[in-house]
């Protein structure tokens, strides 16, 4: 290890609550921890305080021991065993945890010393609380057990999936790298390869679809709401904004951000010469030039960001560093591995755990990028003293990571040292933001349709779906003979039974991600600084305090929405002089 590699690898905290040597085993193993919480005498603030930081210590090691069991599962989707122990979890713990945790939650709202817990944070967390008491019902927790279960199916569908292209059997991630080929036909045999193979699964993944809908609609009239969209909007703490702030962020998108998608899609069209621009056209290199190669290995794009970071600063790449010498990365693409990638926070070490799909395109120098930007946030909150605190909600986790890739555009000459190279990195990144915010409204809105006909037949579902995906696509695309597939592009997107609902929270951290770099433009140093001291908060303030600590609105208004395409615009103007 070299000297610029050497770090002081943060320490676990010591367990006082439940032990150094408390191993997880059985449901039986955890209950005494509940039950002295759930019955423990709160007779002044330090005790309640006290029993916060207790109940916050078995909170931390129950997310670490999830979140390796889901970890090693989604490295390997094949393997059963780690299956099996994912599944352990799911079914024997997380069921007693649910009615524990509301227990718990009560006890702590209605303890006689909580207006007196003034340090920062506890308002916060204690709001979160009050809702999740307000939509806990026991009748819910083994349909939530049945939920986790369908939802973990569609990471071993995908993670199977693969196509045969030369005679060389590759996932679907490397396959797309020919999507950049210079070589019409290469890049349209890899799009019809890949598109097959997903449509083949289709039925499976509707099928899937269609028992979660049922299973979270149950779940929602369960808790008392008229549709699962207004569950979710609950359960996720949803404080800050409405549905109808969602319907005007469409709106909003439709009318400020789609025209630019028709600009680029028609110089596309015509920079390539094409009679009509189809699907396998939207990658390549308008000026013919081959894909750009950031990087050859997992091991060289994780040296380069790590460069990156430090140019940028310091403390940025030590977070890196910690976590490539605790062997917290999994990078490189292969058979086996579940689709996408994330930033997993391990809520006792503190020091998190990036995978992702890397094959050596710059869509995964960017992931890593911002994988990184949660993997900083995580190091930079895991002193805080609760864990609440340390689980902002996503338009904050968001945040974090879409900035990072913005802030560290600068030294990028890390991975490009032809100039060339770097501009047009620079400019397909900066495209990539013009099409982000169009597809998180499409996923969005597709999602409330969904919950708010919860009736609907996989026909009428698909038809919604056209009928959506157009009014925030181009119209330049030629999908004539591709029906089949565009019906289903959504099936692509894991979010939507994994995680449902977790999505808008790209479009409104984007907004705000494009405000930090036009800060850090303006003025580096205090763009930086206040980027850092958004992210330093945590969850201990609301979501409008935290992106003003960043310096930046929280707004999705129509307005500000033009603003910032204006700024990303000429962004780009001045990258193609």
């Amino acid at each position: 290890m070299t000297t610029e590699d050497t770090v002081d690898i943060p320490q676990r905290p010591a367990r006082a609550f439940i032990g150094e040597e408390f191993e997880l085993k059985s449901w039986e193993d955890l209950r005494p921890f509940y039950e002295n919480l759930k019955n423990r005498k709160l007779k002044s603030t330090d005790d309640l305080r006290q029993w916060f930081r207790d109940r916050s210590e078995l909170d931390s090691y129950l997310s670490e021991n999830f979140a390796w069991r889901y970890i090693r599962q989604t490295c390997d989707t094949a393997n059963n065993e780690l299956v099996q122990a994912l599944q352990f979890f799911i079914t024997d713990i997380q069921p007693h945890l649910a009615a524990y945790s509301n227990e718990l939650d009560k006890k702590a709202t209605e303890s006689p010393y909580l207006p007196e817990l003034r340090d920062q944070g506890f308002e916060v967390a204690v709001r979160g609380m009050k809702k999740a008491i307000e939509i806990f019902r026991e009748e819910n927790i083994p349909l939530q057990t049945q939920m986790q279960t369908e939802e973990r199916k569609y990471g071993a569908i995908a993670g199977a999936m693969t196509v045969t292209l030369d005679e060389e059997e590759m996932t679907l991630q490397k396959a797309a790298d020919r999507l950049q080929s210079t070589d019409r036909a290469v890049r349209e045999e890899a799009w019809r390869a890949i598109s097959e193979r997903r449509y083949e699964a289709h039925d499976e993944l509707d099928g899937l679809l269609n028992k979660l809908v049922e299973l979270r609609h149950q779940v929602a009239r369960n808790a008392g709401f008229d549709n699962f969209r207004d569950y979710m909007f609950a359960a996720l703490g949803r404080f800050d904004y409405s549905p109808q702030d969602c319907f005007d962020f469409h709106e909003a998108v439709t009318e400020a951000v789609v025209p630019l998608l028709n600009d680029t899609a028609l110089e596309r069209k015509e920079t390539l010469q094409l009679e009509s621009l189809r699907p396998w056209d939207t990658k390549v290199d308008i000026q013919g030039r081959p894909p750009l190669k950031p990087f050859r290995s997992g091991q060289e794009l994780l040296d380069k960001t790590i460069r990156c970071f430090q140019r940028l600063d310091p403390f940025l790449a030590n977070c890196l560093r910690i976590m490539k010498a605790m062997g917290h990365l999994d990078l490189e693409s292969r058979k086996g591995k579940a689709p996408g990638g994330y930033n997993y926070p391990l809520d006792e070490s503190g020091v998190p755990f990036i995978f992702m799909n890397a094959t050596s395109n710059l869509r995964d120098m960017i992931t890593l990028l911002h994988e990184g930007g949660h993997a900083v946030h995580s190091l930079l909150t895991r002193d805080l003293t609760i864990n609440a605190f340390k689980h902002p909600p996503s338009e904050v986790a968001e945040l974090a990571s879409m900035s990072m890739e913005l802030l560290t555009m600068d030294f990028w000459d890390e991975f490009f040292t032809n100039e060339e190279d770097l501009r047009r990195a620079k400019i397909q990144h900066l495209e990539s933001i013009i099409e982000t915010l169009p597809w998180v409204a499409t996923v969005d809105k597709f999602q409330h349709w969904m919950y708010e006909h919860p009736e609907h037949r996989p026909q009428q579902r698909t038809e919604a779906w056209v009928q959506i995906y157009q009014q925030f696509s181009d119209d330049v695309t030629d999908w004539s003979g591709l029906e089949r597939f565009r019906e289903y592009l959504w099936q692509r997107q894991l979010h939507i039974y994994e995680v449902p609902f977790y999505y808008i929270e790209y479009g409104i951290a984007q907004l705000g991600a494009i405000g930090v770099w036009k800060n850090y433009r303006e003025d580096p140093q205090a763009g930086l600084q206040g980027y850092l001291d958004a992210l330093k908060l945590g969850y201990t303030a609301p979501i409008g305090e935290i992106y003003a600590a960043a310096r930046v609105p929280f707004d999705f208004s129509k307005e500000h929405i033009t603003e910032l395409m204006d700024f990303v615009k000429k962004e780009l103007e001045q990258l193609k002089i």
